[in-house]
């Protein structure tokens, strides 16, 4: 069971190995782009290339979704970034259960955002966990971790990958100690259990009264969605590309402290920031050197969360 881009590793390191595949379980395609075509989710791709049975379920309780899959008899279901909750019909049909490749080393970062909010959280490193499936949030007994350092210009969308790389690998191992009887699962332990909630387009949004580091950080790990924003002059502005600057000398949160050439200069917090990329509204992504040749800015121009009022 899997969805996105992140799952497609888990499934191709399965068609790899000694298991066999019997199905595939994914999300509905769903319309995207401006154009709104309905596209199909990565997984599926991979299913349609390899010729594996797809199901592609509204409601996970719905009984002909669930006979479907009793048919598969599956010995264990293997779940990466699927994006639903299994209920309890599901968790007890395999007799091996289900195992979930996890993107946090756990109990840290819970949920459906476990990439991006170790990048937010400002975290050194991160990993991946397989466990066992429970009714909880990413609570069942762990069984395999690998740790993976987060470099100091990673996004969430330069680790995401080198993640699922090794969460397909972790994943294969897992069912290789599984069927050897070598496994034993480890309780998590709850107390030190922290939160990564899905997040949402107004998460993005800048909040300047942030040092200047906690704002680098959000802006990599919003990247590329749901991109960290603020609004100039009644433009919103995505930021691409920023960097820690100095001290802000007492400037208010959002001002514009200097204009250069190549970047322009932001007090927050604490200390500034140096925004090198953006993307305007209507806009393509650019340097600031590139929007500084067609746009006047000057210092004191205030950085709002809000755009103002027109008229």
């Amino acid at each position: 069971m899997g969805t996105p881009d992140f799952a497609v590793p888990s499934l191709e390191a399965l068609l790899k190995s000694d298991d066999q595949v019997v199905g595939v379980v994914t999300q509905p395609d769903r319309p995207k782009g401006r154009g709104q075509e309905v596209i199909p989710p990565p997984v599926k791709v991979v299913c349609q290339r390899e010729g594996i049975p797809v199901l592609q379920p509204l409601k996970m309780k719905d009984p002909a979704f669930l006979e479907a899959l009793r048919q598969w008899k599956p010995d264990v279901i293997t779940v990466t970034a699927f994006g639903r909750i299994l209920p309890s019909a599901i968790l007890t049909l395999p007799p091996r259960g289900c195992i979930n490749v996890h993107g946090s080393l756990l109990p840290k970062y819970r949920g459906a955002g476990p990439v991006q909010w170790a990048v937010i959280r400002g975290e050194r490193e991160t990993g991946i966990t397989t466990m066992l499936m429970d009714e909880g949030m990413d609570t069942g007994a762990m069984l395999l971790q690998e740790r993976v350092v987060i470099q100091q210009d990673d996004t969430s969308g330069t680790l995401a990958p080198r993640l699922a790389e090794v969460g397909g690998r972790l994943l294969v191992e897992t069912l290789r100690q599984l069927k050897a009887g070598t496994l034993t699962p480890q309780p998590q332990d709850h107390a030190l259990a922290t939160m990564a909630p899905l997040l949402k387009k107004e998460d993005g949004l800048i909040d300047w009264t942030l040092t200047a580091t906690e704002i680098a950080n959000r802006v990599r790990g919003l990247s590329p969605w749901p991109g960290a924003y603020t609004h100039v002059n009644g433009e919103r502005w995505i930021l691409w590309l920023v960097a820690v600057g100095e001290e802000s000398r007492g400037a208010a949160p959002g001002a514009v402290t200097k204009v250069a050439k190549d970047r322009i200069e932001v007090a927050t917090g604490g200390g500034t920031i140096q925004i090198v990329e953006i993307q305007p509204s209507n806009s393509r992504r650019m340097t600031m050197a590139q929007y500084l040749t067609g746009h006047r800015l000057v210092e004191g121009t205030c950085l709002q969360a809000v755009p103002p009022p027109q008229g």
